[in-house]
């Protein structure tokens, strides 16, 4: 028997040993089964690195890229597709938002679980850049609180103004002033920007000043013709409404900071894409055409040797046919795409923009221009430098330019084509081009109609009073 006790003391002793040496693991907190979600779908489990200030809605510097401090957790996630009208519906109910509905709201487990977005067709080829998600994880609770800062005017010094004032859905999420206005019927000197499609881009701002949509969102606010507020006294505002001080007691762990603000702004922003336009769905089918040209010649044929590609052509020919493309737009987007128009040098990608930064000779005829990017830079080949904007949805944003100088794509099509204006820091891909008066009709006509997709319907008020 003495022997016998000193094996298994023997035994111990080595198997703490041994411990002591393993890697040691956090093991995640245990968890009820994952909410079922409207579609009757589970959301998936999965295993990925967070930070523990992600996780726990702690602020990071304004200079973070990814998280300093990586750990493993267990977290429930669900796939969504951006675009959908049920993420930015509003916290369910009629009426006014009450404090009930607003703790039912977060009460269910379901608006906590971290998204993980897809993109809907024509933008899905650019997954790949999709911005902030690592610094600033989307939740449905997040994304509806954003809902309500983007329509509430309380962030502004007069109450009068709120982000929807200058960037509109039903002005394409931008405006048709030549420039902002703000406060007291105060301009700006620039456009507006699109606020759709942000989730694609890095720095904001016409002159990329802002390096990220969460430090964007909360500029505005700050700045004396436009909200004309100070941070802290929005902060203030908020945290004595009852309802916001709920949500963001419940979303981020420090509550109410304009830092968390700019997080649920940003957001809210992200879920604001562009759906399919007619030049997406026409271009899936002609790259099915071109890809299995000899195999659709007979498509009875077709249908009896391989019922799998037959059923996908059918597929991507009923939804082009859905979304009929005029034959001038057709001819605009290829004409877009040459090497004769030129337009691809800079708008480019799944969103029709490289996100750089070019002088046209914009408003570079004025005694004192604009200096755009050169005023963030100090470097000389960015003076009269302003980004590229998407050319998605661009026949809903007019006036165009960054001064909004040009009030119809026709002008812009003109400007291009004269080689924009002389001046010493011309971008050199703006170059005079040989077109004639049909081809700059085709190309706005593929800017108008082929590249119009749906935004989401948004729900506006129901805000915490």
């Amino acid at each position: 028997m003495g022997r016998f006790l000193a094996i298994v003391i023997v035994l111990v002793a080595i198997a703490l040993v041994v411990n002591n040496f393993l890697p040691q693991v956090d093991q995640p907190a245990e968890q009820n089964a994952p909410p079922t979600s409207n579609s009757g779908t589970p959301p998936t489990e999965t295993t990925e690195p967070h930070s523990p200030a992600v996780s726990a809605g702690v602020p990071l510097a304004d200079d973070a890229e990814t998280p300093q401090t990586q750990f493993t957790v267990t977290a429930v996630s669900e796939k969504v597709m951006l675009g959908s009208a049920e993420l930015i519906a509003g916290i369910p109910g009629e009426g006014e938002l009450t404090i009930e509905q607003i703790d039912a709201w977060l009460a269910d487990p379901r608006n906590s679980l971290l998204l993980k977005p897809t993109l809907p067709l024509g933008l899905a080829v650019g997954a790949a850049e999709i911005k902030g998600l690592e610094a600033n994880p989307l939740t449905r609770a997040k994304i509806e609180l954003g809902r309500q800062l983007y329509f509430d005017t309380r962030l502004s010094a007069d109450n009068t103004v709120s982000c929807a004032t200058c960037h509109d859905p039903d002005q394409g999420y931008a405006k048709d002033t030549q420039f902002g206005v703000g406060i007291e019927g105060q301009e700006g000197g620039r456009n507006s920007p699109v606020a759709y499609n942000r989730i694609l881009s890095g720095p904001q701002f016409w002159d990329g000043r802002a390096p990220s949509l969460e430090a964007q969102a909360v500029g505005p606010i700050a700045n004396p013709i436009e909200m004309g507020n100070t941070h802290e006294a929005c902060v203030e505002t908020l945290q004595g409404i009852e309802g916001y001080q709920k949500q963001f007691s419940a979303i981020f762990e420090d509550g109410v900071t304009i830092d968390n603000v700019g997080r649920a702004l940003a957001s809210f922003e992200r879920t604001l894409v562009t759906g399919p336009a007619p030049w997406d769905y026409y271009q899936e089918l002609t790259a099915f055409e071109k890809s299995y040209a000899d195999d659709i010649v007979d498509l009875e044929e077709l249908k009896d040797e391989d019922e799998d590609l037959y059923n996908e052509y059918m597929a991507r020919k009923a939804s082009s046919d859905a979304h009929p493309i005029s034959e001038s737009a057709a001819r605009g987007g290829d004409l877009f795409f040459s090497d004769r128009a030129g337009c691809t040098a800079c708008h480019v990608g799944a969103n029709f923009t490289d996100e750089q930064y070019h002088n046209l000779g914009v408003g570079m005829e004025a005694t004192e221009p604009d200096v755009g990017r050169f005023s963030e830079t100090n470097d000389d080949k960015d003076r009269g430098a302003f980004k590229t904007p998407t050319v998605r949805n661009v026949s809903t944003t007019a006036p165009y330019m960054h001064d909004g100088s040009q009030k119809t794509l026709t002008e812009v099509v003109e400007w291009y084509a004269k080689g924009g204006h002389p001046n010493d820091h011309l971008s050199e891909k703006v170059k005079k081009l040989e077109l004639s008066e049909q081809d700059k009709q085709y190309l706005v006509a593929f800017m108008t109609e082929g590249l119009l997709g749906e935004l989401p319907q948004v729900a506006r008020g129901r805000l915490p009073k």
